[in-house]
């Protein structure tokens, strides 16, 4: 293929919404989740997922142009079963498309199913404020869910759902391309690390992931029910912010 060809297929590709491509073979890889001296226990219960449409472009788009041209590609999302059980809309993530720093939980909640945010209701207000204490505000991060749609009464995503739905969270990843992604709670980090592991075992870890560094922490609603461990996630929150001035 000569460089005018070349040129076409590019210009076709982005037209169709294609992000981009990368030779690098790591880039079709999750995370190793390896941290110094310690490797998460592979979990059985969640299936790896082969990489799909919602991957990171990079010849001509903005990062706020990929991601939304992600968001397009889920549209009405109806590819698993989530969309059948009272799930309200897709809930796709917010803030800036450039982020040095990630926060990626579990699953919208009631709040976040209405208002098509996540992290709005008392869990999301104690992690504005827990951002803040590292000095940043939402607008600098960007916030995301391993599962873009709210399970019914709140349950956790089963194995199907987040193999269906973390390629849009890979996605976003690559596209962001943060220095630090912060796993809130057990089963984002679980689901991220592919570890059964609890997170009382592998937070105060820090774990190379997908270009970033990744630090798994307690939930904003695990410290309203137990506020003892907001000590636990301020030196989680340092190590963040260490990590984020370095160079």
């Amino acid at each position: 293929m000569d460089r005018t060809q070349l040129a076409e297929h590019l210009k076709f590709a982005a037209e169709l919404g294609v992000a981009g491509t990368s030779r690098d073979p790591m880039w079709r890889r999750r995370g190793t989740g390896e941290a110094s001296g310690a490797a998460p226990t592979p979990a059985a219960a969640i299936p790896a997922a082969p990489m799909s449409t919602a991957q990171p472009v990079a010849f001509s788009k903005t990062a706020a142009e990929a991601l939304s041209a992600i968001r397009a590609d889920i549209g009405d999302c109806t590819r698993c079963k989530l969309h059948t059980l009272g799930r309200t809309q897709v809930v796709f993530g917010v803030g800036n498309p450039s982020a040095d720093l990630m926060f990626v939980g579990e699953a919208p909640g009631g709040d976040e199913d209405i208002q098509g945010i996540p992290f709005v209701g008392r869990a999301g207000q104690l992690l504005t404020k827990i951002i803040e204490a590292i000095g940043l505000t939402r607008d600098d991060v960007f916030i995301a869910n391993v599962i873009k749609c709210r399970p019914p009464q709140n349950r956790n995503p089963e194995p199907d759902e987040v193999e269906t739905c973390e390629p849009f969270l890979f996605g976003q990843i690559d596209v962001i391309k943060p220095k630090v992604i912060v796993a809130l709670g057990k089963f984002a980090a679980q689901a991220l690390l592919r570890t059964d592991a609890p997170i009382s075992r592998i937070r105060g870890k820090v774990f190379d992931y997908r270009g970033a560094k990744l630090i798994p922490t307690f939930h904003p609603a695990y410290l309203l029910r137990n506020p003892s461990s907001k000590r636990e996630v301020w030196e989680d929150m340092k190590v963040a912010r260490n990590l984020l001035s370095e160079k």
